[in-house]
């Protein structure tokens, strides 16, 4: 009886996709190329991986420090 069932949409679109659509679809396609590629790097080299994120981190860190640091110098009353 399940076999029977044929209800819903199984194949592929007759018109492929162009203009805008095409655009989406390719680079969709690469988005999730480039994050499997990332996912096996990082699965590959766990240190580098963990390292480059601390790395950023702290670099990002350090720049907030100086902004907010140049912020205080010039202003410091509040009013």
């Amino acid at each position: 009886m399940a076999n029977e069932l044929e209800a819903g949409f199984t194949g592929s679109p007759v018109e492929k996709p162009e203009g805008i659509r095409k655009v989406a679809s390719d680079t969709a396609s690469a988005i999730k190329r480039e994050a499997n590629a990332v996912a096996v790097g990082v699965t590959d080299h766990p240190q580098a991986a963990s390292s480059l994120i601390l790395g950023i981190g702290a670099a990002a860190f350090g720049i907030g420090y100086l902004l907010g640091r140049s912020v205080s110098t010039r202003n410091r009353y509040w009013r």
